[in-house]
């Protein structure tokens, strides 16, 4: 695949950054990616290897080598068939996956992997270009109704598959615009959300029909997920009304910390944050806006979430950026005789982290204190691993200024109401009990309910859920029709 000598010959090339001073100032995507001809160079890395583990690194099993050396031959037409044969997505996924394909590829066990996903990137904006990416109108249509509850990228790329299948096919989504964690978690700035729209669009051409500001099942009075629907849908008039509804709603329930001084003003959980600038961003009216400008900021949780209220904050013109992270700092660099090609653990620092952000490990939050009802500061403790136990370092507590709290400690488990709306049994985690290999995949154990993404996995990636997506559409056609020509 590629040129047999093109490892030996070329370097990795990364995608570039605007310059941090210029991209700071507003909330468009900032990436320069590949051109054609650096595309072409970088996709003749690809090493004839033989197995390539990347195949089996990217969960929705991406033909990388195919579309690589299709790139490098510049048969990009072919490139975005191949591309698109195994994700519904790729502009999504070029985007905003960690790319656990690169650590699987086999040049990245003793050089520098090949940069899988800058190609994947360039094929799909090529073809969005081009005009290559058209709707895929069902010739046949089953009458067969299926619902689907949550828009967010399993729900989307199970909805496309189903359509494509024949099927009559509805998405009930409880905020104003689709697109769940997608719209309303991921800042502009990574992901522009005409990326959505235009995907929208292909898949109302296709068939689909999108039902905006709806919640499906039973919510207590006070939910604060009410203030973003206009309508509630019982669980029971859904089952009635369709032969098969796929739950897809994504995990939502943030992870708290409990500790004295919680009630405070000033300290959110981080897409309290973020949901209000990203509809700030769209022009939507908001119920009260979170700004984060000359004060001094504390993000709690160094994983991505984390790096996006960074991010978001410095736009804001934030005083001072700290994260804190309770595990240790990792390697700069991995052990890769030990670790190849599974997804190594080893410091990332993100274009945000780039823009502005003093990141401190090893560091547990034990109080906050405040004036009038305002945060105004915490104090911590360093922490260290005896016996496989975090435990206090004596002596290192210290006070932190802190004028703005950002929660981005991760989320638990989905919404428990709509599981429970539908009968659904949950397991230990509090996600829908559903088993991808029994009964064609996905079966909860209400008749013709089934469950993906991060409703039934809990909180991953994006490229999970858009596989979970395209699996449960085939479990789904095969219970409907008795057979399925769709690709797990």
């Amino acid at each position: 695949m590629g040129k047999t000598t093109g490892f030996l010959e070329f370097e990795r090339l990364e995608e570039g950054y605007a310059p941090v001073a210029e991209r700071v100032k507003h909330y468009k995507e900032f990436v320069i990616t590949l051109d054609e001809a650096q595309a072409s160079q970088q996709g003749a890395r690809c090493m004839d290897c033989g197995t390539p583990f990347c195949n089996n690194g990217c969960p929705v099993n991406n033909i990388i080598p195919d579309f690589n050396d299709l790139v490098y031959n510049k048969q990009w037409r072919q490139a975005i068939e191949v591309l698109h044969s195994t994700n519904n997505f790729p502009e999504f996924t070029g985007r905003i996956c960690p790319a656990p394909c690169e650590a699987a590829c086999t040049l990245n066990f003793n050089n520098d992997a090949v940069g899988i996903k800058s190609i994947e990137h360039a094929i799909i904006d090529r073809a969005w270009a081009e005009g290559w990416v058209t709707p895929q109108v069902s010739a046949v249509k089953t009458g067969k109704k299926v619902a689907v509850v949550g828009s967010g990228p399993a729900g989307m790329a199970a909805a496309q598959q189903l359509a494509r299948a024949g099927h009559d096919v509805t998405v009930f989504e409880k905020n104003d615009r689709v697109g769940g964690l997608l719209r309303y978690g991921i800042p502009d700035f990574k992901f522009e959300k005409s990326h959505i729209d235009r995907r929208v669009e292909q898949m109302e051409a296709e068939g689909v029909t999108f039902r905006t500001g709806v919640l499906v099942g039973a919510w207590p009075q006070g939910s604060k997920v009410t203030n973003w629907s206009k309508e509630t849908l019982a669980a029971d008039a859904v089952l009635a009304e369709f032969d098969a509804v796929l739950l897809a709603g994504g995990a939502e329930h943030p992870r708290d910390l409990p500790v004295p001084g919680r009630e405070l003003s000033g300290i959110h959980f981080a897409l309290e944050l973020l949901q209000r600038q990203n509809k700030e961003v769209a022009g939507d009216a908001l119920d009260l806006k979170i700004d984060a400008k000359g004060k001094h900021v504390v993000v709690i949780g160094g994983g991505d979430t984390g790096s996006d209220c960074v991010g978001t904050s410095n736009r804001h013109g934030a005083a001072s950026v700290t994260q804190f992270e309770v595990m240790p700092m990792p390697p700069e660099k991995e052990n890769k005789s030990l670790i190849w090609p599974y997804w190594p653990l080893k410091l990332r620092t993100s274009s945000s982290h780039q823009e502005g952000c003093e990141r401190e490990f090893s560091v547990s939050t034990k109080s906050f204190s405040g004036e009038g009802g305002q945060v105004k500061a915490l104090t911590t403790v360093e922490v260290e691993f005896k016996d496989g136990k975090l435990v206090e370092v004596a002596g290192s507590e210290k006070e932190v200024k802190a004028d703005l709290v950002l929660l981005a400690m991760g989320f638990t488990n989905p919404m428990a109401e709509v599981l429970d709306a539908f009968g659904v049994e949950k397991d230990g985690r509090g996600n829908a009990s559903a088993s991808t290999e029994e009964q064609g995949g996905y079966v909860t154990n209400v008749d013709k309910v089934f469950a993906a993404g991060d409703m039934r996995r809990g909180q991953s990636l994006v490229v999970w859920a858009i596989r979970e997506g395209r699996q449960a559409a085939r479990a789904i056609d095969e219970f409907l029709m008795g057979t399925t020509d769709l690709p797990r």
